[in-house]
């Protein structure tokens, strides 16, 4: 699988979500980065699992376009995620270890890919303010606070992340994530991509942190007749 073709099938995993809330002021912040990256460690130590609603939004800037996904998350720490998206287009896409399926019942076809030397790439978008060490975020990204503002009616300290790898920054400039101050878990992440006004946004609502997820939840339970195919471009 090309660079190219990877990054935006990690962007379309669900890291990501919607639309500032209306009316939201930003403030003057009260929190340093280290401050928030030590809160961000302690939600990471007891993270085990993670289920919310997700509302993918991708605008396109030369078309002035704004698509919309709606469905459901699953994560957990072991490597696993399933997201089912619902609207407009039901699809599947599931995550464990180094294999990702994408299933659309449409088509009735699956495309498998190995994320294989990947790996450290993907978990970077995927598990981005889900159970991750401040560590491996700064090891990835220049970290800055820029604020606090009211988001969905909850408290949140903004961060921007400016990627350290040129790879990287070929496809993303910046990333900016919504931290809940009650949880300290992403309520919003907001992808800036490079060299265009376009960008990716992720919004999570009705998070619910270590509920048991069953390994059912994690298998190909797509029909067996399911056309298979292995992408390599």
């Amino acid at each position: 699988m090309t660079k190219k073709r990877l990054i935006p099938l990690i962007l379309a995993l669900g890291v990501t979500a919607i639309a500032m809330a209306a009316g939201a002021a930003q403030t003057a912040a009260k929190w340093t980065t280290e401050g928030v990256l030590a809160m961000m460690d302690k939600s990471a130590k007891d993270f085990r699992s993670l289920t919310a609603d997700i509302e993918n939004v991708k605008y396109t800037a030369v078309v002035k376009d704004t698509s919309i996904e709606t469905g459901q998350i699953w994560v957990r720490r072991d490597q696993k995620m399933r997201i089912e998206i619902s609207k407009p287009e039901p699809r599947t896409i599931l995550r464990t270890g180094d294999s990702l399926y994408l299933y659309n019942p449409k088509l009735n076809r699956v495309e498998e890919y190995d994320l294989g030397k990947n790996r450290a790439m993907v978990d970077q978008y995927i598990r981005l303010g889900f159970g991750t060490k401040s560590e491996d975020i700064k090891k990835s990204y220049l970290v800055t606070v820029t604020g606090e503002e009211e988001f969905d009616h909850r408290k949140t300290v903004v961060l921007e992340l400016t990627p350290k790898s040129g790879q990287i920054r070929s496809q993303i400039s910046r990333i900016q994530m919504w931290i809940d101050e009650a949880s300290w878990l992403p309520l919003q992440q907001k992808f800036y991509e490079t060299g265009s006004d376009d960008y990716i946004l992720f919004r999570y609502t009705n998070l619910m942190k270590n509920l048991k997820i069953s390994d059912s939840k994690f298998k190909q339970d797509w029909p067996k007749d399911a056309v298979r195919e292995k992408p390599h471009a």
